[in-house]
């Protein structure tokens, strides 16, 4: 069991919001659903709705409890892809049916949660001894919303 888990709160629709990730990455799944069995100042027993569930095998928790603070960028998610092809893939799938696009590789998804797709590789190119390559791939990067992982290298290597 991991010792610390994200716990997400949502203004509304923490179980639906934990279903759209769960059918997006693989090894994961919703775990349990709780109503809080107590009257809360979000509401009377059984309308805070708790929802534990996995991504990629990472326990999460999202509570339904109304709003308090909305989401923004000081916490977020970041994703880690091995190719063009797995970016595309969660790119569009986190955007999809309202969410937006961001500079860098950023979105928020249609429930205002903060990711950031990225090609393993950029990391590579960005902390590579040559400063000067991985500067141009770092300037190429800041001109990007999804990223292009072509793009990046072939701007690493100055072409």
């Amino acid at each position: 069991m991991q010792k610390i888990t994200p716990f997400l709160w949502y203004a509304e629709k923490a179980g639906e919001a934990a279903a759209f990730y769960v059918s997006i990455f693989p090894d994961s799944r919703i775990v349990r659903t709780t109503g809080l069995p107590s009257d809360s100042p979000s509401g009377p027993a059984g309308s805070v709705q708790i929802v534990e569930f996995t991504l990629f095998g990472q326990s999460f928790t999202a509570m339904t409890a109304g709003p308090l603070d909305p989401f923004n960028h000081a916490i977020s998610f970041v994703v880690d892809c091995d190719d063009q092809a797995e970016v595309d893939r969660y790119w569009n799938a986190l955007l999809a049916d309202g969410g937006h696009a961001e500079q860098c590789g950023w979105l928020k998804d249609r429930y205002g949660v903060s990711w950031q797709i990225v090609p393993r590789v950029l990391g590579e190119l960005m902390s590579s001894p040559d400063r000067t390559a991985a500067k141009r791939a770092s300037d190429a990067m800041m001109k990007m919303v999804r990223f292009d992982v072509a793009a990046l290298q072939a701007a690493f290597e100055g072409r």
